[in-house]
């Protein structure tokens, strides 16, 4: 059979290079099958083509086939809880289609008890559950690993693989933001001797978090983590007041980073309106925030 590929977000955003972890596991079950697999070309004829799209606001390609296998939480009608067959999502994922990615994917845990409103995992995979051991995931060619979990540290098998990784020789990254609230002092010391890629992230998206991360980054601090490690990753809603107040009570950490992301859930009718771009794009990417205050900030740019 003839396979093809289609990641909607690297078609679409140019300069995405994180690799698509679905289409990496199909990629290797069908050439463990004997199949032909490349990346998908509208000029060309396929037995099946596959696309994946995580994003509910990146464009649908109007020349994929009617009859291609759609997955990913940005098609809106498909069941957001639909998964990959066993047999596929067992397979260990082909990074050869993403020559640039020099680093293994995966995750530990799947799922997460919280049900925020913002959020689609509890829907889509439900409650916190263990799923890999981290030895499954690693790469031969490489020491990094990239963990997507949504919740590693609201399970201990989460924490067991965590600290499990000390002393590995793998470099880890945890890309989601993990929750400041369920860090203690024994939570800290294993964050603090593990060994990061570059940042230890958390998710701000409401002030109940602010003392949380100010009681985490202290921990982290009494065990030789400094401010500039930490990458704190902000939901802006429509309340720029509350996303500002965030802001200001966290940058007084010196060197800590700061990412707003704008809240947007198409599924909902949730679209971020031109201000929260302004706060997420200009101000916080700008880094403007580190030396004014929003309201500042507006004045200096004549915003009311």
């Amino acid at each position: 059979m003839k396979i093809g590929l289609h990641d909607a977000e690297k078609e679409h955003f140019k300069h995405k290079t994180f690799p698509n972890l679905a289409l990496m596991k199909i990629s290797a079950y069908h050439k463990g099958k004997g199949d032909d697999v490349e990346w998908w070309n509208p000029l060309y004829r396929y037995d099946r083509v596959y696309s994946s799209k995580v994003f509910d606001f990146t464009p649908i390609d109007p020349y994929l086939p009617d009859d291609a296998i759609r997955g990913g939480t940005g098609y809106r009608d498909i069941p957001i809880d639909r998964t990959l067959p066993d047999e596929v999502d067992g397979m260990f994922p082909d990074y050869s289609i993403y020559p640039k990615c020099d680093y293994a994917v995966g995750y530990l845990t799947r799922g997460c008890p919280n049900h925020c409103r913002w959020c689609v995992v509890p829907r889509k995979e439900g409650n916190i559950r263990p799923y890999r051991e981290w030895q499954e995931l690693v790469r031969d060619d490489s020491d990094k690993l990239v963990l997507m979990d949504n919740n590693i540290l609201s399970c201990d098998y989460g924490i067991q693989q965590l600290e499990s990784l000390i002393g590995s020789g793998y470099r880890i990254d945890l890309n989601q933001g993990m929750d400041a609230r369920l860090v203690d002092r024994e939570i800290a010391q294993i964050l603090s001797k593990l060994t990061w890629i570059r940042h230890i992230r958390f998710s701000c998206d409401q002030k109940s978090q602010i003392e949380p991360i100010q009681r985490t980054i202290d921990l982290l601090k009494e065990n030789g983590v400094k401010p500039y490690r930490v990458f704190i990753y902000l939901l802006v809603t429509d309340d720029l007041q509350d996303a500002s107040e965030r802001v200001e009570a966290l940058k007084r950490y010196k060197g800590i980073n700061l990412y707003a992301q704008p809240e947007r859930n198409e599924r909902l009718g949730v679209i971020p309106n031109k201000m929260q771009l302004e706060f997420a794009q200009r101000y916080i990417y700008g880094g403007c925030y580190r030396t004014e205050t929003w309201k500042k900030y507006c004045k200096r740019k004549g915003f009311e």
